[in-house]
């Protein structure tokens, strides 16, 4: 489990030296123009689209580790390629092959850690995935700001080696792990690819947890970077360093209050505590509709927007324990890796729709922007409360399983809290 969170942390390390800076990389530095760029960063999202349904059976058949080895490699040549990119067509193509490579390293890992953990275990494991995801990303950004030089294309290019030389770097970390033997499937027929979708989409269960990972990701993270930052410009004149300064707010709460929110979410149904996010998110929205509809002061339009995007880490900070293992709770014994791939497809989906609706509508209808966003904001409280219908009392709070207490004789005894794994 150690070697998975470090490579957790190494790849998101690897991600925050080139994710902020690929459309100025592109369209200025390479002079390949806005549309290249514009194309560029859509392969990423149609790279993943097309991966992620049959990296799910890959990792049924194979397991996570050779899943994820292969994936690695493949990030690096992309990474490396891009760096050296000094065509179109090379540009995308070494795109595709990192845009790949990064749509499977999220279920592999994830059914790693689930292979890792138990029930009882696997909220604070998904915690500390999330943790230094963003302490990785966060710290890989402010380092490969200050190295990156626009007149100078090599400058780049070290950024894009060093995000290769990470992957590489992971494989040799991975490469020493040691999984515990995998769960036997059920039934032989689960490998076939068809049977497994088919059984996945007749559990209600998941089905209704993928239409609100759908929402979730479409009416949070699809609209960071595209529509409430064009809403941040457009409608409340917020400058770009002071977009710097919300994005750092976000990823400040979140590496700040993880742990403390941890113990508040172990404790209380899942399906909860998603729709308190939802409640959360929906005055995270209010707040920015101040900031751009209000007529109040530069400064106190700024404060309001840095502040929406500190609710919105909150929020994030509270799901990261909750949502990623709820699937693999949900998931038949073996079938983690397809349940995990499923769902990063619905994010992938979200990801692409998101920016694409958000950041027009926000530049244009600033108004309609932000009660739609609020209004799906409250759509996830409503659909989180649905799905707690359908979940069972441990698939829902598996905290109830470490004070279940069988009482001798009628009479009442110690609740007795069983030895945890470490993580």
């Amino acid at each position: 489990m150690r070697r998975i969170h470090v490579g957790n942390a190494l790849s998101a390390f690897g991600l925050g030296f080139t994710v902020p800076y690929l459309y100025v990389y592109v369209a200025q530095v390479r002079g390949l123009g806005a549309m290249t760029a514009g194309l560029l960063l859509a392969v990423f999202a149609v790279a993943a689209l097309v991966v992620l349904p049959l990296a799910g059976r890959a990792i049924v058949r194979r397991g996570p580790l050779p899943v994820l080895l292969t994936a690695l490699v493949l990030a690096a040549v992309g990474a490396l390629g891009l760096g050296l990119s000094a065509t179109a067509s090379t540009a995308l193509l070494s795109a595709s092959l990192l845009g790949a490579g990064q749509a499977v390293m999220q279920p592999a890992l994830a059914t790693m850690i689930v292979d890792c953990s138990t029930t009882q275990t696997r909220s604070r494991a998904f915690a500390l995935q999330f943790f230094l995801q963003n302490l990785g990303l966060g710290v890989g950004g402010l380092i490969g700001g200050h190295l990156v030089d626009t007149s100078r294309a090599a400058s780049f290019t070290l950024l894009f080696a060093i995000e290769a030389a990470m992957f590489l770097l992971l494989v040799a970390v991975m490469a020493t792990v040691r999984m515990p033997r995998a769960p036997e499937i059920e039934s032989m027929t689960s490998l076939d690819g068809g049977t497994s979708w088919k059984r996945l989409l007749g559990n209600r269960a998941m089905v209704q947890l993928c239409v609100l990972g759908f929402v979730l990701f479409f009416a949070c993270y699809g609209q960071f970077e595209s529509g409430l930052s064009a809403y941040g410009v457009e409608a409340a004149g917020i400058s770009t360093s002071s977009l710097g300064t919300a994005l750092a707010a976000n990823t400040l709460v979140i590496v700040v209050a993880q742990f403390a929110v941890l113990k508040f979410v172990e404790r209380r149904k899942r399906t909860r505590v998603i729709a308190a996010v939802g409640l959360i998110w929906a005055v995270a929205w209010s707040v920015a509709g101040y900031a751009g509809l209000g007529h109040g002061s530069r400064a106190m339009a700024t404060a309001a927007f840095i502040s929406t995007y500190a609710l919105f880490g909150l929020g994030e900070a509270m799901l990261s324990p909750t949502v990623a293992p709820l699937v693999a709770d949900l998931a038949p014994s073996g079938m983690a890796g397809q349940y995990n791939s499923a769902f990063a497809l619905v994010k992938q989906l979200a990801l692409a729709v998101g920016p694409a609706i958000g950041g027009p509508m926000a530049a244009s209808l600033p108004a309609p922007y932000i009660v739609t966003f609020l209004l799906f904001s409250l759509g996830i409280t409503v659909l989180a409360l649905r799905l707690g219908r359908l979940l069972t009392p441990l698939q829902n709070q598996p905290s109830t399983a470490r004070s279940r207490v069988v009482a001798q004789g009628g009479a009442p005894a110690e609740p007795v809290e069983p030895a945890q794994a470490r993580i």
